[in-house]
């Protein structure tokens, strides 16, 4: 009869513990689980407002490389005609960003080598800072896209781990309701496998302590 007793009050103190440290865990993988959707909310919103930000470049870009194409145009119908006045207003007109790759592309002797690179927007001094910021700002857009997805993967991760604890809870508990103590010990068993298994997974995700 002492024995029983024992054997009942060293179960009940396993189950109590086990659902101290149980309900402990799932509070903080509940706290992670909303931390990481806030963060994924947040890695969203910086990739669409990178992406717009790029669409405004890229439109910035494309008006800036139709300016510099119709005034090169214009430019290279002044010089057909062999009228030098007209050619230099146009040149004079040239955008800054226009201006190196076309002063390199004469000294390419465009119209004496056939060789030479047919236009001034196939030098490699032709690069447009818009253009550059859309680059950079499609990169980073794409880094903070892929931040957004691997912030929800481990939000779910966190979720799923709060499942496996509610059952660690449900088995905890349910050992206490028993009178047979084979049968106690199986469900507080299997409780107690359930939440170590899950605590080893929960070590090897990382942790968000602010959004």
């Amino acid at each position: 009869m002492a024995r029983r007793i024992a054997t009942e009050y060293r179960l009940e103190v396993v189950a109590t513990v086990l659902l101290a440290l149980a309900t402990f865990a799932t509070a903080w993988s509940a706290y992670q689980a909303r931390e990481w959707t806030g963060q994924q909310a947040l890695s969203t919103s910086r990739a669409t407002a990178m992406r717009l930000a790029e669409n405004r470049q890229s439109a910035l870009a494309n008006r800036q490389v139709q300016i510099d194409v119709a005034t090169f145009i214009q430019w290279l119908d002044a010089h057909a005609n062999h009228d030098p006045r007209l050619a230099g207003f146009y040149r004079s007109r040239f955008r800054p960003e226009f201006q190196p790759a076309f002063e390199a592309w004469l000294a390419t002797r465009p119209f004496q080598d056939r060789a030479a690179p047919p236009t001034p927007f196939a030098m490699p001094q032709y690069r447009l800072r818009a253009s550059v910021e859309a680059d950079r700002l499609e990169t980073s857009a794409a880094a903070a896209s892929e931040g957004a997805k691997e912030a929800n993967q481990r939000a779910d991760n966190y979720m799923l781990a709060v499942v496996l604890l509610a059952a660690a809870l449900f088995f905890a508990g349910m050992s206490t309701k028993m009178r047979v103590p084979g049968v106690r010990i199986a469900i507080l068993a299997m409780g107690g496998v359930l939440f170590l298994g899950t605590v080893i997974w929960l070590a090897t995700f990382p942790a968000q302590l602010t959004t």
